[in-house]
């Protein structure tokens, strides 16, 4: 598999080795368990008496819940089965180990290609609190769990898209995994889910997709299925509260020359050069990263930045900014005054 780490450039004798911004986690800490308040819980009596026994002996309630999972089980069994698996998980991680030691893993990857949407959504939900311990991760993937969240993320109901998502996350964090997950029709997919899904789930899907695109042909995926549109719609939205997180994507992206032209032809001009001047300190180092990344071979871009009104705010960010965004900003300023500049043993550098 190839990774595709974001390398700089150099221009005019200066080395730009590094056009990341220094901390991205923030932008991407919030996808990391179920939400239980979207599912309805056991009645309060059969609840208290189910944690008594938890309590007592967990090893055995989780056999019991493990073993209701079995399709000779009827749906409802199932169902309640699952669903107090997922609690079980959401917040304890012994749980998590000795609910997967205990043989749960390949049934509830079952369960997530039921026709029946909310036992999938349940199947779905206790994977993804499965997926938060690295010691399962493995053991979920190679027990074939990407094509079925695959297919809850194509075709299951909205909590189970966004956990669907969340979950892939989780998984795609072992880097062997990036590919396989790109190749079984994830991106297309995730890339819809930031166009047309609700907040939380442009959050997961953005988040989704910054893990999968550190694989170079993930990159591609991306691009070829459309995603700078909504990453440039989302930019572009101050209110969002996805500008980070799609710049950060859209940085990651501009590695592949096929994003450079697809960020010119959905408006992405316009806006980078507007958070350039409007934005919070982070989303002006990272605008200016990504102008940088489009501007560094291309005469047409470089005009087409300078005649946006990039410079002012540039010349304003290189004197007020941080030390790494004053570096970036004076870089694409001198690209910018010399839109002219030769390159290729003397040939002028367009698209």
């Amino acid at each position: 598999m190839e990774m595709d780490n974001r390398a700089g450039f150099t221009y005019m004798g200066r080395k730009f080795s590094d056009l990341s911004v220094n901390d991205d986690s923030s932008a991407f800490s919030d996808c990391n368990s179920d939400r239980s308040g979207e599912f309805p819980t056991a009645s309060s009596e059969s609840r208290r008496l189910l944690l008594t026994c938890a309590s007592d002996n967990s090893d055995d309630l989780i056999g019991h819940l493990v073993a209701h999972l079995d399709s000779s089980c009827s749906i409802e069994e199932q169902k309640q089965a699952a669903m107090e698996i997922r609690l079980l998980s959401k917040n304890k991680p012994e749980n998590r180990i000795k609910i997967a030691k205990a043989g749960a893993i390949k049934p509830l990857i079952s369960l997530i290609s039921s026709s029946d949407l909310q036992l999938q959504e349940y199947g779905v939900t206790a994977i993804l609190n499965l997926s938060l311990c690295d010691e399962n991760k493995e053991l979920i993937a190679s027990s074939g769990a990407i094509k079925p969240l695959v297919r809850a993320l194509k075709m299951g109901t909205p909590t189970a898209k966004e956990n669907a998502a969340c979950a892939l996350l989780r998984l795609s964090q072992l880097e062997d995994n990036k590919v396989a997950i790109g190749r079984s029709g994830a991106i297309p997919l995730l890339v819809n889910l930031l166009e047309t899904g609700g907040f939380r789930a442009k959050k997961d899907a953005s988040t989704a997709l910054y893990s999968l695109c550190s694989a170079k042909e993930n990159k591609i995926r991306a691009v070829q299925s459309g995603i700078m549109k909504p990453l440039v719609e989302l930019m572009a939205d101050f209110g969002s509260n996805m500008v980070d997180k799609s710049a950060f994507v859209m940085s990651l992206l501009m590695s592949v020359p096929e994003s450079k032209p697809s960020l010119v032809e959905e408006g992405g001009v316009p806006v980078l050069v507007e958070i350039v001047e409007a934005g919070t300190q982070r989303q002006k180092e990272i605008a200016v990263s990504i102008l940088l990344h489009l501007c560094e071979e291309s005469v047409v871009y470089r005009t087409m930045v300078a005649r946006e009104g990039a410079i002012p705010p540039l010349v304003d960010l290189s004197q007020a900014g941080t030390s790494r965004a004053k570096q970036k900003a004076e870089a694409l300023i001198e690209l910018l005054r010399q839109p002219r500049s030769i390159s290729n043993g003397g040939r002028s550098s367009e698209l």
